[in-house]
């Protein structure tokens, strides 16, 4: 319930504002006069007949009319302060401060609900409890330092957590990263991050709002309402990054299978991430650094040049930009030859192009220009300049200043000397400039943005799944739990999803009798028992009638063991893919390496069902073990196409099938342009 009256009230009382700066109520007072607010401040405190040049009011019933009240009184008095002023005073928008509710005991949170209530009843909007305020261009309603340079291009920043939003902006604010707006939703009883995309939303203006998203979250309660909101305003031209709090092993519930393992709420977050185009940052640090990469034109290619006067960072960048799936190309022929005649003996052209400690700020200039205009195989170009302290550099600044207002291509500059040259750096970012202090954090958040696709479309493509027959299918399982492997079979081939000839039976004769009919070797797998290698339960190589027989009577003895599965053994790399249903989430679906390498490197990705080729394809290029599915050290890479169909296919069959809980196809085997299933299981609950 986002108002006027809460982004540009025309009065605003602090209940329980003070002349101790170093205090809550003192220090919201202090940064509301010194960010020039326009309208009437008033202060209730009853203890103090003037606070901070501003006169005070004993008791809440001496106020006039006002817009917006800001509470740093103990919580206790809270419901009754908002109550008060909303029925007598018209107030119409809250900012509460104050701890204790909720958050802390059974209590807090009845308070909290009173609260909540009132506002409800009388149309106010509520931020909070348990925050630090919100922070615009029309007032500056927080206690904390610092205040970040705010303007109309600035981000829109939202965090859950106050003191999280502190250190995020200090880590900003060196940057030079400009803000519009930070909201501080604490408790988010009635405004959550949720709610706020939704404002920038079904408000955004084109021409004046703010296109860059910042959030910190603790908390996805509407995970659609955050996927619809994000991936709108990402269609309209925003760019959105996110933190998302709460991503270790220790928070995700055990389950029966591997996909119940490694699947998480964060394997959640991370697919929903993904499927609205929401950049992922894992670190303060990451976060603002894809803020201020936000801020730049954007980047069209992937190959960058490099120009230093100091080697090493050169090389890191390099190292770092190569990692991460960016090019740093060779440059070399006659332009680059003509290039070299400009810098001094000793400088190298190759990329990165180091033109030396000795360098000039005019050779800087020309540099840049050759970048930007001659060298065609040029996306972007990072300039790393620093000082050993022997001189200063505003002149180099000044050249760097300009060039990134002139050229058409974007350039990140890194300016590593912040202490050394301290007011050079100071005066570069006064010009609304960002700086990257540090080459390699800017190659891993370039790294994740390229990483990310773009919103899916909303839109389901069946894709020819057979939705009718995988109903009847699933109608007709009658228990919960894990179901038989063919009726596994019937579900998977439902999505057209390839399978290993194989065949279920407690007879050896009709199981040596089909593995004759495909030949051998062939596989044999226990039926039964959920973790088949766990119990010696899969025998590999089997090359003759003789031992299958055997095998089939050894496994046949271990407990709980229904049957045996005989499969043609086929070669190839092992893959996986896996899907789990989460709450409020759906299915989320899992792709990565196979065989024991899921449980062992848990080098996987995740997308939220239905999914789009291009999250399938983002989902697969983000893998840690990418490489080897590409095809390294002379060895065949898979058909990524294929792998990708597959994953499509599962997840939309998933869409119409919210009865299977969990599921893994553990391993798909790739041999050259073919992928087969060789081993699945499916959970039911109905």
């Amino acid at each position: 319930m986002i108002n006027q009256e809460l982004l540009n009230p025309q009065s605003i009382v602090v209940i329980g504002g003070s002349n101790n700066v170093h205090k809550p109520g003192g220090s919201i007072v202090r940064n509301l006069i010194s960010g020039c607010y326009a309208g009437e401040l008033r202060i209730v405190n009853p203890k103090e007949d003037e606070v901070q040049g501003i006169k005070a009011f004993h008791d809440a019933r001496e106020l006039p009319p006002t817009e917006l009240a800001i509470l740093v009184v103990a919580a206790r008095f809270c419901p009754d302060y908002v109550e008060l002023l909303a029925k007598e005073k018209q107030t119409r928008a809250f900012i509460i401060i104050s701890a204790g509710f909720g958050e802390e005991t059974k209590a807090g949170a009845e308070l909290e609900q009173r609260i909540l209530d009132t506002c409800e009843q009388y149309g106010a909007a509520l931020i909070g409890p348990n925050c630090i305020g919100l922070l615009n261009r029309n007032h500056h309603s927080v206690f904390t330092l610092p205040i970040p340079n705010l303007h109309p291009s600035g981000a829109d920043f939202v965090s859950g957590s106050g003191a999280t939003a502190v250190f995020i902006l200090e880590s900003a604010v060196i940057k030079g990263l400009r803000f519009n707006s930070v909201w501080s939703i604490g408790n988010g009883k009635q405004i959550g991050i949720e709610d706020v995309l939704q404002y920038f939303d079904e408000h955004f203006n084109p021409e004046t709002d703010s296109k860059v998203k910042l959030l910190y979250v603790e908390n996805i309660s509407n995970p659609d309402k955050l996927l619809f909101h994000a991936s709108n305003l990402i269609k309209k031209g925003c760019r959105i990054a996110a933190i998302k709090a709460g991503s270790s092993e220790s928070g995700s519930r055990a389950a029966s299978s591997h996909t119940g393992a490694i699947a998480s709420s964060d394997s959640a977050v991370e697919a929903l991430f993904r499927k609205a185009g929401i950049v992922r940052c894992f670190s303060r640090e990451e976060l603002t650094t894809v803020g201020c990469i936000f801020t730049l034109p954007p980047l069209n290619g992937k190959n960058f040049a490099i120009v230093t006067h100091a080697g090493g960072p050169g090389v890191m960048l390099t190292d770092a930009l190569s990692k991460g799936g960016l090019n740093v190309p060779h440059i070399e022929g006659p332009v680059a030859d003509e290039l070299k005649t400009q810098l001094f003996a000793g400088s190298s052209v190759a990329n990165p192009i180091d033109f030396l400690a000795t360098g000039t700020a005019e050779q800087l200039g020309t540099i840049i220009d050759y970048c930007d205009n001659k060298f065609d195989n040029i996306d972007a170009i990072a300039v790393i300049y620093g000082t050993p302290g022997l001189t200063q550099l505003y002149e180099a600044y000044g050249v760097l200043d300009q060039k990134i207002k002139e050229c058409k291509k974007p350039i990140f500059p890194v300016l590593p000397s912040l202490h050394t040259a301290g007011a050079e750096v100071a005066e570069f970012l006064a010009k609304g400039h960002v700086n990257f202090s540090d080459e390699v954090t800017l190659a891993t958040a370039l790294s994740q943005i390229m990483r990310t696709p773009k919103p899916a479309p909303p839109e389901v493509q069946l894709y020819g799944i057979d939705i009718p027959r995988l109903h009847k299918i699933i109608s007709g399982i009658k228990d919960n739990g894990y179901v038989p492997p063919q009726t596994v079979r019937e579900i998977l081939s439902c999505a057209g999803i390839p399978l290993v000839p194989e065949m279920v039976s407690t007879s050896k004769e009709e199981l040596t009798t089909f593995a004759a009919k495909v030949g051998y070797p062939v596989v044999a797998k226990v039926v039964g028992p959920v973790h088949k290698s766990d119990v010696g339960g899969v025998a590999l190589n089997i090359r003759t009638a003789e031992h299958l027989t055997l095998e089939f009577d050894r496994m046949m003895q271990i407990p709980d063991a229904t049957s045996v599965m005989v499969q043609k053994m086929l070669r190839g790399t092992e893959l996986f893919i896996g899907a789990k249903y989460e709450e409020r989430f759906g299915h989320v679906i899992l792709c990565g390496l196979g065989g024991i390498f899921v449980e062992v490197l848990k080098d996987v990705s995740s997308g939220l069902a239905p999914l789009s080729y291009g999250e399938a394809y983002s989902m697969i290029h983000s893998l840690r073990g990418y490489k080897i599915l590409k095809g390294t050290r002379g060895q065949k890479g898979i058909n990524e196409e294929k792998y990708a169909e597959i994953i499509v296919r599962l997840s939309t069959l998933l869409r119409f099938a919210t009865e299977i809980k969990e599921m893994d196809i553990n391993p798909l085997l790739a041999d050259g342009s073919d992928i087969v299933a060789v081993d699945a299981r499916i959970l039911i609950e109905k």
